[in-house]
This record gives structure tokens, sequence and C-alpha cells, in this order.
């Protein structure tokens, strides 16, 4: 029980900051050798508690696209458009290559190396970065939205962090870096609940509900560290910037490196 409440922990703590949760979970499920309840639902489900929490720190927001969305000229119209626009490219290219993908890269070392390569990236982007020009998802032009819709593709890399490709391509194309984190965040629901009904679909077969309290745990620890962790990074990310979780980055996937070579 306690395995699965740190994997929840682990997993809402890292979604949505740009240091992969993949590795992370990758990472601490080896070191304590947690395999979890039985099919793929205690994954599946501690992912949902990341997305509910992102619904609920956005709700206003969310309940105001509900309104709007359909009003054609809108802010409304135009953020859903921007969000649109950036899903597709990720729903295309992953519905095509995620199989090729999961059994070709999803191993510890690509993990290691997509780390360190993105904390270099994410340190580099970030000291390159100018005074942006879209303040606000309203004002993210459509080709800079689908521009980051490819950036976020890059995440089925394993390691690379689905949060940290958009953002860093938000900034790259002139977005400011709290708009850049709340268009990240948005733009996960979607992509997170497609790619969630994807793995239940593929994995129907051997999905099972032995383990419900491992099951339920995990989905709470990661709602509420989830939650927590999306409104400190919309307090505090304008100040302190990108960098240090670049430096993080890769710290980790060297420590990870020279592990797997000692093993």
């Amino acid at each position: 029980m306690f395995d699965a409440f740190l994997m929840g922990v682990v997993e809402g703590l890292t979604e949505f900051l740009p240091i992969s949760s993949t590795g992370h979970l990758i990472l601490l499920g080896h070191l304590i050798g947690f395999e979890g309840p039985p099919g793929k639902v205690f994954e599946i489900s501690i992912q949902l508690g990341a997305i509910l929490a992102v619904i609920v720190a956005f709700r206003a927001r969310l309940l105001a696209l509900a309104r709007g969305f359909w009003k054609r000229g809108t802010p409304e119209f135009v953020y859903a458009s921007n969000i649109g626009l950036a899903f597709l490219p990720a729903m295309l290219i992953g519905a095509t290559l995620h199989g090729p993908i999961t059994a070709l890269l999803f191993n510890p070392w690509v993990v290691s190396v997509a780390l360190i390569l993105g904390g270099v990236a994410i340190i580099a982007i970030e000291r390159r970065v100018t005074e942006p020009t879209m303040r606000s998802v309203e004002q993210i032009n459509p080709i800079a939205a689908v521009i980051i819709g490819f950036g976020q593709a890059l995440a089925m890399i394993p390691g690379t962090s689905r949060s940290g490709a958009t953002i860093i391509t938000a900034l790259l194309c002139g977005v400011d870096r709290r708009t850049a984190a709340e268009f990240s965040f948005i733009l996960a629901i979607p992509t997170m609940l497609a790619a969630t009904v994807y793995s239940l679909w593929k994995a129907r077969a051997g999905l099972s509900l032995d383990g419900l309290a491992q099951i339920g745990l995990g989905f709470a620890s990661a709602f509420v560290v989830a939650l927590v962790t999306v409104r400190l990074v919309m307090a505090f990310i304008a100040r302190i910037g990108f960098t240090p979780f670049g430096w993080y980055r890769i710290a980790l996937g060297t420590a990870m490196l020279a592990a797997l070579a000692l093993a």
C-alpha cells in the first residue's frame, strides 16, 4: 500500500513538471520493486488522478470554454481552437507510431539519455528566450499552436516529458512562461484522456480490478499532489523559470546512466 501511495505521489509531482513522469515512475518502480495489481489499471488510475487535478484547478476556465467555445470569434472559441490544433499532431502521430515507439524505445537507457538531452535543451532555450509576443492562450496564433502540438508529440519518446516538450516549444514560439504552462496543462486534458482510452482499449483483455485498495490509494495521492503542483507552478513559474528543472533532469539522467553502467 505504501508503494502504491508513493507511485501516486511521484505521478502527481512529475506529470506536469518538465522532468518526465515516465522516467521517474520507471526509476522508482525499479528501485522499490513495484509491479502493482495485474493489468494496467493502476498505471491508468494514477494518470486519471493527475488529469482530474488539472480539471479541478482550471474548472473556471473550462466552464467558460464550455459556455462559449462554439461562438465563433469569441476568446473562448480562439482558446478552444488553439487547444484543438495543438492536440491534432499528438493524436495522429500517436495513433500511428505508439506501438513501434513503445517497443523500440521504452527502456531505461533511452529514458536516461532523453532526460539529459531534454535538460540541456531547457537550459539552452531559457537562456535564449527573448521578450515574449504572446501573453495569453488567446494570443497564440494557429501556426504556433500546431508547432506546439508537434513539440508535444516528441513526448512519445520516453523520458522526454510531455509538459517539458510542450512548454519549451511554446517558449520558442514566443509564448511567455505562465501562458506556456497554462497551455500545457489544459492541452494535457484531451491528450492524456485520449492516451488513457487508447491504453484501456489495447489492454482490455488483461484488465483487472484486483488490488482495488492500491488502485484507489494511487489515484487519490496522484490527484492531491498534482493539484498542489499545478497551483504552485502557476503561482511561481514566471519568477523561477524552467532552468532549475533542466539541471535536475541532467543530474537524474546522469545518475541513471551511472547506475545502469554499474549494474
